[in-house]
C-alpha cells in the first residue's frame, strides 16, 4: 500500500512539474483590458502583458506614444490627435483642446467668462455646464464628454490595431480631486467611445500674459486673429519645453496689425537678441512659429514680434505657482498620516515635472532628489496599464493599486 502511495505521489509531482515546464512554451494570453491616460494636453494607451510582466505603451500609426488631446471638426470629417494639431492653425475656431478642464464641472458666469478668453473656439454656458460651438457643414454644439469620447475612441483603435483584436474594457485614469460628477462624466465619455470600465496650461498662461504686455508696449496693439493667438500659444508651449533643457529660448511670431493701430516699435533693431544658437550649443533654442501664414488685407501690415525668454524670467513669472505644488503634497501626507522623512522615493508624474524649478522645489521639500528614471509623460499610463492587468487577472502580479480617500483632497488653484 505504501508503495502504491509513493508511486501515485511521484506521478502527481511529475505531472505538476511537466505542466510547469510546458507552461513556459505555451503562447502568452492576449491582454484583456487596456489602460488609458486621458490627459488634458496629451493622451496615451498601454497594456500589461501576462507572463512577462511588461507594460507596452502603444504608439499611433506614425510611432507617437502619446497624442495631443485635440479634436478638429471639418465639413468632411472629425480629426483627432496629431491630425487635429495639423489643422489647428487653419481651423482654430473648430479645434477643441483642454476639454478635460470642463468635463463634469459646473461654473459660475464669472468663472466661465474668465475661461472663455483663453481659447479661439466658442465656449457656451448651458446652465453652468460647458458646451463648445463648432461648424461641421452646419453649426452644432458638442460637450466635453463627446470630445473626450473621440479621444478615447482613437486610443481604443490604436490598441485594437496593435493587439489585432477588439477591445471592450479599459481602466481610465482620473485626477484624484475629481468629484463623483466629474468621474461619472468621464465614464460617460468612455461609454460614448465603447469602453465600459472606469479606471500645464497655467504656467503657459503666465508667460502668455507677459508676452501680451510686451507686444502692447512695443507695438501698441494686442493680437486679435484667432489663428495668430493659437500660434502664439504654440510658441509659448515650445518655449516652455525648450527651457527644460536650456537657459533661454527665442520666440518669434508674425502678427497682423491694422495700420491705424500700428506704432513704431519702442525697441530698435539693435535691442533685439542677435546671438542665435542651436540646441546643440546648449544655450537657447529658437521657436519661430507661423511666419507668413496670415493673409494680409487692405489697411493691414505684419510685424515680426521677437523676444528672448530666460529660464530665470519664466521661473520668476511662475514662482508662486511652483510653491503651490507643495499644497496637495502636504495634504496627501496628512491624509496618509506620514511625515515627509518617511517617504522613500518620489516619482514625478506629468510633463510639467520636467521644469527644473519644479524639481528643485520638490527636492528641497523632501530633502532628496526625485526619481527621474520614469518618463513623467508615461508614468500614469504605465500605472493604469498595470491596474488593467490586475483587473484582467493577468500574471505575474503581486501588487495592486491603493487609492487614498480623496474627500479632503482638493486641486490647487493656479489661477
Amino acid at each position: 500500500m505504501a508503495g502504491e502511495m509513493t508511486i501515485l505521489g511521484s506521478a502527481v509531482l511529475t505531472l505538476l512539474l511537466a505542466g510547469y515546464l510546458a507552461q513556459q512554451y505555451l503562447p502568452l494570453p492576449t491582454p484583456k483590458v487596456i489602460g488609458i491616460d486621458l490627459g488634458t494636453t496629451y493622451c496615451s494607451v498601454g497594456v500589461f502583458f501576462p507572463g512577462t510582466g511588461k507594460v507596452k505603451v502603444i504608439p499611433d500609426e506614425n510611432g507617437h506614444i502619446s497624442i495631443p488631446s485635440m479634436v478638429s471638426f471639418t465639413d468632411s470629417d472629425v480629426y483627432v490627435g496629431y491630425e487635429s494639431l495639423e489643422l489647428a492653425d487653419s481651423n482654430p475656431q473648430n479645434t477643441i483642446y483642454d476639454a478635460k478642464r470642463f468635463i463634469g464641472k459646473i461654473f459660475t458666469p464669472e468663472e466661465l467668462e474668465a475661461e472663455v478668453g483663453r481659447y479661439p473656439f466658442k465656449v457656451l454656458n448651458k446652465n453652468g455646464m460647458v458646451e463648445f460651438s463648432v461648424t461641421s457643414n452646419e453649426t452644432i454644439t458638442v460637450t466635453p464628454e463627446y470630445v473626450g469620447s473621440r479621444l478615447l475612441l482613437k486610443l481604443k483603435e490604436m490598441a485594437e490595431e496593435y493587439l489585432g483584436m477588439p477591445v471592450a474594457n479599459a481602466v481610465i485614469s482620473v485626477p484624484a480631486e475629481f468629484d463623483l460628477k466629474q468621474r461619472n462624466s468621464t465614464i460617460e465619455a468612455a461609454n460614448l467611445a465603447g469602453n465600459n470600465k472606469l479606471g500645464g496650461q497655467d504656467f503657459n498662461q503666465r508667460l502668455l500674459q507677459y508676452l501680451y504686455k510686451q507686444i502692447y508696449q512695443t507695438y501698441g496693439f494686442l493680437p486679435s486673429r484667432k489663428e495668430e493667438i493659437h500660434r502664439l500659444r504654440q510658441a509659448v508651449e515650445m518655449v516652455k519645453l525648450n527651457l527644460t533643457l536650456h537657459q533661454s529660448a527665442q520666440l518669434s511670431v508674425l502678427l497682423t496689425v491694422e495700420e491705424k493701430d500700428k506704432k513704431e516699435p519702442q525697441n530698435s533693431d539693435t535691442d533685439l537678441p542677435k546671438d542665435r544658437f542651436s540646441p546643440a550649443d546648449g544655450h537657447h533654442v529658437n521657436s519661430v512659429v507661423g511666419a507668413g501664414l496670415s493673409e494680409k488685407k487692405s489697411g493691414e501690415s505684419q510685424v515680426l514680434f521677437e523676444t528672448e525668454i530666460s529660464r530665470k524670467l519664466f521661473d520668476n513669472l511662475n514662482e508662486d505657482l511652483f510653491q503651490k505644488i507643495l499644497v496637495p503634497i502636504q495634504q496627501v501626507l496628512k491624509e496618509g498620516h506620514l511625515e515627509k522623512t518617511e517617504i522613500d522615493e518620489v516619482v514625478l508624474v506629468g510633463g510639467s515635472t520636467r521644469i527644473p524649478r519644479i524639481r528643485q522645489v520638490i527636492q528641497e521639500f523632501f530633502g532628496k532628489d526625485p526619481n527621474t528614471s520614469v518618463d513623467p509623460d508615461l508614468a500614469v499610463v504605465t500605472g493604469v496599464a498595470i491596474q488593467a492587468g490586475i483587473d484582467g487577472g493577468s500574471w505575474p502580479l503581486q501588487v495592486s493599486a491603493l487609492e487614498i480617500p480623496n474627500k479632503h483632497l482638493q486641486k490647487t488653484n493656479f489661477n
